[in-house]
């Protein structure tokens, strides 16, 4: 730490470098904090959290028991131990609550004022903040997987829909309607999700084995089928030619710079694909146990070299290095399943939530003191806490002064 200090003091190295070793430095030592709880709200399994991006302050979850929660992580009591307290809930009581369970929530990217639901109740609804009450509602004929706005859009307000029907549903925020859908999925969606590199890119995850990429200004149909056997024909994978998974796909992350994507399927399988040209680039991440028959929300680490991948794994979250596939450790905490994570890039955190109904709370350990400041401390304390610095004494004063 201190040659990358002195580097960047005589100029020697980019800012960014102490940036990202640290911030690798705290992500490598993430453990369960048991001076910070979060509230305990729901009473069932949570299934999606989200933490919104312009202050990085408030945090929604979603829960199998249709309630949303919204948490103010920020710490303003100056003491190590606090809890995460509610700032407000739509719970069983509200009229406006889903009748069942929320399968995702997200903030709008731009604004906390707005954020979006969606729900087995066959709704997505659009929410204002302050009031807690719908400004929108959209419905649709079967069981809504999941929805995903863009955190990069400018010349769009799409909300892409995924739905137990296999085509995919594009719901704009500005007109209030369904404006467009997409063909080529055999199956339910499980997973949607834009690109973070370019707005008009989605890529969405199937019960058909299949992952597709979109580009939504196109009306002739999917830009890429992803095939994990990258074109190779053989008799043992003829059938599973243009497949992304040999089970269902359930989980999609873009890495934070939309060069990659990541998948996850029931065939206990994570893949690496590149993301503008389809390959896969055959990252080899052992088991990652999923038993899922609904979305997985996995997240991926941001400011970090190399980058990491967080992914619900039984009761445990398992750590992956990105591009190596090794396992780096395994955060236990949970007493059962956990189905979504989501990763705090300012602070290097991570949040857990699973059936057990708990958000945990995985932070990194602060850094041990070095020996000159522990051997400082303690002539400080053999002096006494109420003595002067002697920087600050004088030769002629005396000491009732």
């Amino acid at each position: 730490m201190l040659g990358f200090l002195t580097a960047r003091q005589a100029g020697l190295d980019d800012p960014l470098r102490l940036r990202r070793a640290e911030s690798t430095r705290r992500v490598l030592s993430l453990k369960l904090n048991p001076d910070r709880d979060v509230d305990r709200i729901h009473g069932n399994g949570i299934n999606s959290l989200d933490i919104e991006a312009v202050e990085g302050r408030y945090m929604l979850s979603g829960g199998a028991d249709g309630v949303i929660v919204i948490y103010d992580l920020e710490n303003f009591s100056g003491k190590p131990q606090y809890t995460c307290k509610t700032v407000c809930t739509v719970g069983r009581s509200s009229r406006h609550v889903h009748k069942f369970s929320v399968e995702t929530v997200q903030w709008y990217p731009y604004d906390t004022g707005m954020f979006v639901s969606s729900s087995f109740d066959k709704t997505m609804k659009v929410w204002d903040t302050e009031t807690l009450k719908p400004a929108d509602v959209f419905e649709f004929e079967g069981n809504v997987y999941s929805h995903h706005l863009s955190p990069i859009a400018r010349k769009h307000s799409l909300i892409a829909v995924g739905t137990k029907n296999p085509k995919i549903q594009l719901c704009d925020l500005k007109s209030g309607s369904r404006i467009h859908v997409l063909q080529g999925h055999r199956a339910e969606v499980l997973s949607v999700r834009w690109s973070p590199r370019y707005e008009h890119i989605l890529a969405t995850a199937s019960a058909d084995s299949k992952v597709k990429v979109w580009d939504v200004r196109r009306a002739s149909g999917s830009l890429l089928t992803l095939d994990q056997h990258n074109g190779e024909k053989s008799k043992a994978s003829s059938e599973a030619v243009n497949t992304a998974h040999n089970g269902r796909v359930n989980g999609l992350c873009f890495t934070g710079d939309g060069l990659y994507l990541l998948t996850t399927g029931t065939d206990d399988r994570m893949r690496l694909w590149n993301s503008a040209t389809g390959e896969n680039t055959l990252v080899n991440y052992g088991k990652v146990c999923n038993e899922s028959r609904k979305r997985l929300q996995f997240t991926v680490s941001h400011g970090c070299s190399p980058e990491f991948v967080f992914v619900p794994c039984g009761s445990s979250v398992a750590v992956y290095a990105l591009h190596t596939g090794e396992l780096v450790t395994m955060l236990r905490g949970h007493y059962n399943n956990v189905d979504c994570c989501e990763f705090h890039p300012d602070y290097q955190e991570l949040y857990s939530g699973g059936k057990d109904c708990n958000i945990l709370a995985w932070v990194p350990v602060l850094r041990a003191s070095d020996v000159e400041e522990e051997s400082n401390n303690a002539i400080k304390g053999a002096v006494g806490q109420t003595s002067v610095n002697p920087a600050f004494q004088d030769a002629w004063s005396s000491e009732e002064d």
